[in-house]
């Protein structure tokens, strides 16, 4: 079991790499040293839990996680100002600025992590006519992105399919007996059916194009909490991009630390989790391309009124992300 010290030791050695960046000191304070994230289930998600000590160092003292009943409750809580900043799917925070909630999205985390698994009843998506598939939490990120790619391939997911709501484990037992068509996995779940060989996959979003193109999970702030606290805004988006690029440098590290802190449950499934995923191309990719699809997607599947240029407009700010690539390159 690797120790606090051990962990921070890590850090220092990522920080030998290339991964800090002399400007943060250079920077004032931060204007609040209160810092709210949400916890929230998924491996994938590894670099909001990486970062608490490197939000430390940037100058918050007070470092909480907020756990909420589900997926779509903690995104609230980030829209009413409970919650300063969290990483999340894309999809359902292109729904919430469609709605209004005060949200903005700072920069891409990773692409990848959802992966269909289905029963020999269903060969391709365009199979999930008439079936149905368990996605855990209407408007959850399984929700949002089934429903991308369903209108991707022309299917109509307010009435082409059932969809189900279960706890994952039941979800997994459910899918293994054959009482549901399909079950959109998430993060540690996708190694955990192939390993038991549970099903078979129909999209993996983490190798197959377009949705291995464009970012999975994104890092999102309330809107208000970013107008005043800039700097902090800054700072909190720095200590995440870094902590991406731990877990892709040292993801046996990043997954113990999950493990021990109770993040997440099976070490090993949360290693390959994190070897999956690639933590470092938001240094490179546009995330703007990320809202563009995504947008569309979910115009033509019924989910959102605005256009992408309007969601780009209302919901997204790169300025940080701009500063923090040219800061932490190498």
């Amino acid at each position: 079991m690797h120790s606090r010290r051990d962990f921070l030791h890590g850090l220092s050695v990522a920080g030998l790499l290339g991964l800090r960046a002399p400007a943060a000191s250079a920077e004032p304070p931060p204007e609040t040293k209160t810092l709210r994230l949400t916890q929230i289930g998924g491996a994938c998600i590894a670099p909001q839990y990486v970062a608490e000590e490197l939000l430390r160092s940037e100058g918050f003292t007070d470092v909480r996680y907020v756990r909420k009943a589900g997926r779509v409750e903690t995104n609230k809580a980030v829209a009413s100002g409970e919650v300063a900043i969290t990483v999340g799917s894309v999809g359902p925070f292109l729904v919430q600025v469609d709605e209004g909630d005060p949200l903005v999205l700072l920069a891409g985390v990773h692409v990848g992590c959802f992966a269909l698994f289905a029963t020999n009843r269903v060969r391709t998506i365009r199979d999930l006519k008439r079936k149905t598939v368990d996605v855990k939490e209407l408007g959850s990120g399984r929700h949002v992105f089934l429903a991308s790619a369903m209108a991707w391939v022309g299917l109509d997911p307010r009435k082409d399919v059932t969809f189900a709501q279960h706890p994952p484990a039941e979800s997994i037992r459910l899918l293994a007996e054959e009482k549901i068509d399909a079950y959109q996995a998430f993060s540690e779940e996708v190694q955990e059916l192939r390993a038991k060989k549970i099903g078979h996959v129909i999209l993996d979003s983490t190798t197959e194009r377009p949705w291995s193109q464009y970012f999975c999970c994104m890092m999102a702030v309330n809107r208000d909490f970013a107008r005043k606290n800039p700097v902090a805004t800054k700072r909190a988006l720095r200590a995440t991009l870094k902590a991406a690029d731990v877990c892709a440098l040292e993801p046996d590290r990043a997954a113990r630390l999950l493990v021990d802190r109770g993040y997440a449950r099976d070490y090993d499934y949360a290693l390959k989790t994190l070897k999956a995923l690639r933590y470092t191309r938001w240094r490179d990719d546009d995330p703007e391309e990320t809202i563009r699809f995504y947008a569309l997607r979910l115009h033509e599947a019924g989910m959102i009124k605005s256009s992408p240029q309007k969601i780009i407009a209302q919901g997204t700010d790169w300025r940080f992300l701009n500063e923090l690539r040219k800061e932490l390159k190498g």
